[in-house]
C-alpha cells in the first residue's frame, strides 16, 4: 500500500449518502479494505437509515441523525466482538444506507390474465390495471431479504420481485373474497380495499411498506365478456332455473331466430307453404308462453292449436322435435305442445 493511500484511509471518518441518482433504495459506502476508524462520524438524513454490517452480520441500525462510532453507540458489536473497552483500531465492517422516501405512482398490471374463483361465475379470467407507492419500512428485513451485500440496489430491481408477489397475492386475495366480482369490478376502491390487506402483510415480509393501492380499471377477456353482456341482457343475476329460466329461453329463442332464418335447413326451409309457417309460429308461441304453466292449464293468450288430420299433426310433431334439436325451445316447451297435439290426435 502506498502512503497516500494508508493517509487516505485513514481519514475516512465521514459517511454519509447524498443519494446522487435517482431510483436507488439501497447504497454500500465505499471504503478502502472495509475499515472505518473508530470515532467516525455516521451522518444519516431525513428519508434514510443505515445498517452496520460486521464480517456479514447486522450489528446496528441507525436512523436520522449523526452518530458518533464508538463502542458505546455500537453495543451489539461491542457485544459480538467481545470488546470491554475503547480501542483505536478501525472496525472491519461496512455501511449500508437505504433510502426510506416514499416511491409514489408506481404502475403495476396483469400482462396475462389471472384466474380468480367467483361465487357468481365459478371460475374466471381477469385483467386489471392500477397503480401503488410504498417505501422501504424495515432496513433489517430488507438487506436479508433482497438487497444483501451488493454496492447498489434500484427500484426497477425490486419491483420485478414484488410484481410477481403482487400477481399472486391478488388471485389468493380475490378468490378467496366473498364478494362477487361483478360487485367489485362496479366498486373499484372496493376491489383495491381487498387485495390491499393481503398485499400489505405480504410485502411486509420483505421489509417494505404498502403505502397506497388503487385499481383503475378491471376486465374480463373479451370471450367471457360477451357471455356476460348476453347474460345481461337476458336480465339474469342468478342460477338459470324457474322463472329465471323461462326469462333466459325466451331471450335465446328471441335472439337465434334471425340467425335460423337465414341458415339452410333453418327456420326458413321448415315449410314453403303458408300453413307450415303458421303451424311453427303457433308452436313457438304456445311453447314459450306455456314453458312454466301447470300441466293441463293453458298458456295465457296462447291460440288453441286447430283440429287437423293425422298426417297434419304427424308433421307438426315432427317440425317440433326439430326445433327441440336445435335449442330453439325448451325440453318443457317440447313436452307441452307435443301433449297437446296427441291429444287432438287420439281426441
Amino acid at each position: 500500500m502506498s502512503l497516500g493511500s494508508f493517509i487516505k484511509k485513514q481519514f475516512i471518518d465521514v459517511l454519509q449518502w447524498n443519494e446522487d441518482t435517482d431510483g436507488v433504495l439501497a447504497w454500500r459506502f465505499p471504503m478502502q479494505d472495509f475499515e472505518i476508524q473508530n470515532g467516525a462520524v455516521l451522518n444519516v438524513r431525513e428519508s434514510q437509515m443505515a445498517v452496520f454490517v460486521d464480517e456479514g452480520r447486522i450489528a446496528d441500525v441507525f436512523g436520522p441523525g449523526t452518530h458518533t462510532l464508538t463502542t458505546r453507540t455500537l453495543p451489539l458489536l461491542t457485544n459480538l466482538k467481545n470488546w470491554d473497552k475503547l480501542f483505536d483500531s478501525p472496525f472491519k465492517s461496512d455501511v449500508y444506507f437505504f433510502s426510506t422516501r416514499l416511491q409514489t405512482g408506481r404502475k403495476w398490471g396483469t400482462p396475462q390474465p389471472i384466474t380468480i374463483r367467483d361465487k357468481d361465475f365459478d371460475m374466471i379470467r381477469v385483467r386489471a390495471f392500477g397503480m401503488y407507492s410504498y417505501r422501504i419500512s424495515d432496513p433489517r428485513a430488507f438487506f436479508t431479504e433482497i438487497s444483501g451485500t451488493r454496492a447498489a440496489y434500484t427500484r426497477d430491481e425490486v419491483e420485478d420481485q414484488l410484481r410477481g408477489i403482487l400477481m399472486a397475492t391478488m388471485a389468493s386475495s380475490l378468490g378467496s373474497a366473498n364478494v362477487a366480482f361483478l360487485d367489485m369490478a362496479a366498486n373499484q376502491a372496493l376491489m383495491a380495499q381487498q387485495v390491499r390487506s393481503d398485499l400489505a402483510t405480504a410485502f411486509a415480509r420483505y421489509g417494505i411498506g404498502l403505502d397506497e393501492f388503487n385499481v383503475a380499471s378491471v376486465s374480463l377477456p373479451e370471450e367471457l365478456q360477451a357471455a356476460l353482456d348476453e347474460r345481461i341482457s337476458a336480465g339474469m343475476k342468478g342460477g338459470l332455473s324457474g322463472a329465471k329460466m323461462a326469462g333466459f329461453t325466451q331471450f335465446r329463442v328471441a335472439s337465434s331466430i334471425p340467425l335460423a332464418a337465414q341458415n339452410e335447413g333453418g327456420l326458413a326451409g321448415i315449410g314453403a307453404g303458408v300453413g307450415a309457417g303458421m303451424a311453427v309460429g303457433q308452436a313457438m308461441a304456445q311453447g314459450l308462453g306455456g314453458a312454466f304453466a301447470q300441466p293441463g292449464t293453458a298458456a295465457p293468450g296462447a291460440p288453441a292449436v286447430p283440429a287437423a288430420a293425422d298426417d297434419s299433426i304427424e308433421t307438426r310433431l315432427a317440425k317440433l322435435k326439430g326445433l327441440l334439436d336445435k335449442g330453439l325451445i325448451s325440453a318443457a316447451d317440447y313436452d307441452s305442445t307435443k301433449a297437446e297435439l296427441l291429444k287432438k290426435l287420439i281426441g
